[in-house]
């Protein structure tokens, strides 16, 4: 079954970067991303963009976002080219498919963070040098990596979902988007209007908490819900009925 998962996903990569438009349209978008996140970005935050624990939360949402692109084309682009019906046709088993469509949305999310990140920090020591070399903390990118796989796969099994019924990639993608968009600033904007009392309580339990205790147990609870998305996801997958859809 591991190397029909790796078929499929190495089909979506490959599709991804010849079929969906052009090579050319696709390295443009990559370098500009690039350009954007690995060069401009860094040059205006200095050395910030490598020390700052915020600007690594911040990067923690990256594969969440990068995740959205492909994985909303796994089954509505299948969809729009006609050849789900060829893909279902195969002699895949149905785990094989989602799983490889799953897991070429995280590994591309994955690769192209890790892409941003190792660009930026180069940018930042080139640009900032001052003789001794600037890295990321260890467990900073220990817990990137921990939590951006967890948080991608997460976003990933949710996509595939939507992309099951959405009739276009467009609608899969917009859907995705705002749903993410909605994950992100809701909370946000909920702890920026509650009191001013309220909110340093929470700053203050917040410290308090023990990170040896919180950690683990936000890890187990994001483990959890992607096993539980992805088992929701493999029952809705249903071959007959997308045959006939």
């Amino acid at each position: 079954m591991l190397s029909d998962i790796i078929t499929v996903t190495w089909k979506e990569w490959k599709e991804f970067l010849l079929q969906r438009g052009s090579v050319k349209g696709t390295l443009t978008n990559i370098l500009l991303m690039v350009f954007v996140f690995g060069v401009i970005l860094p040059l205006q935050s200095g050395r910030a963009w490598v020390e700052s624990p915020v600007s690594l939360v911040a990067w923690a949402w990256m594969p969440l976002f990068l995740v959205t692109g492909m994985i909303a084309d796994s089954f509505a682009g299948e969809r729009e080219r006609h050849t789900l019906e060829t893909l279902l046709a195969s002699r895949l088993s149905d785990r094989a498919i989602l799983l490889g469509k799953v897991a070429a949305g995280v590994g591309y999310a994955l690769f192209m963070t890790v892409l941003l990140l190792t660009v930026g920090l180069v940018t930042v020591n080139v640009s900032d040098w001052t003789g001794t070399l600037v890295l990321y903390p260890a467990t900073t990118i220990v817990g990137f990596f921990i939590f951006g796989t967890l948080g991608a796969c997460l976003v990933a099994g949710i996509g595939v979902l939507v992309s099951l019924r959405a009739a276009t990639v467009r609608q899969a993608a917009q859907s995705l988007s705002i749903g993410i968009l909605l994950l992100v600033w809701i909370p946000i904007l909920g702890v920026m209007l509650l009191p001013q009392d309220v909110q340093q309580r929470g700053g203050r339990a917040l410290e308090s908490m023990n990170p040896g205790l919180v950690v683990p147990l936000l890890l187990l609870a994001l483990a959890a819900l992607d096993v539980l998305m992805l088992a929701i996801a493999l029952a809705r997958f249903q071959r007959a009925r997308l045959i006939l859809d």
